[in-house]
């Protein structure tokens, strides 16, 4: 799931280049990440619990680096800034996008900051693990793997539909 975050989030970083052009599209690409981060989100806590309890499986592989347990609650403390302030510009009325605006760009600043370091330290992990659930000659290897692939494939579809629920309400926004 971290790689298709990844190239989702690159996608969705491209459209704040346009983004008077491309709101849209930002939108929709926002509202399609969210299940598929929530999932993320709770995954890495479910390791995290069973980690610090003391459950032997989670222990072996031992703890990230120092400065990525430092740094994970505030990449999910801003992710969650940042996509609620996102949905909050789309969904409330039009008096709010001012402060919501103001909050949902500064988090983004402090997010962007705080996930690079993130996706950099678990960048190599990811190429090597990532991809071992899907290809069928490492997928019996790897615990899980169908749950994985049945939760990570159902909060893309989950996420396919709040995206196509809530853009409609994007368009003339900007303007």
């Amino acid at each position: 799931m971290a790689l298709v975050l990844l190239v989702a989030l690159a996608l969705e970083g491209l459209t704040i280049l346009r983004i008077g052009n491309l709101l849209v599209e930002h939108v929709f690409i926002g509202m399609l990440l969210i299940p598929p981060v929530l999932l993320k989100i709770a995954s890495t806590s479910w390791r995290f619990v069973k980690y610090y309890t003391g459950d032997a499986q989670y222990r072996r592989k031992g703890p990230p680096p120092l400065l990525l347990r430092v740094l994970g609650p505030a990449v999910v403390v801003l992710t969650g800034v940042l996509f609620v302030s996102g949905v909050g510009l789309v969904v409330l009325p039009s008096s709010a996008r001012a402060p919501l605006f103001f909050l949902h760009r500064a988090s983004f600043i402090l997010w962007f900051i705080a996930m690079s370091v993130h996706v950099l330290g678990h960048l190599g992990e990811s190429l090597r693990d990532g991809p071992r659930d899907w290809m069928k000659r490492t997928r019996r290897q790897v615990a899980h793997s169908s749950r994985r692939q049945v939760l990570e494939v159902a909060s893309l579809i989950l996420g396919l539909v709040a995206a196509l629920m809530l853009t409609p309400l994007s368009y003339g926004w900007w303007q």
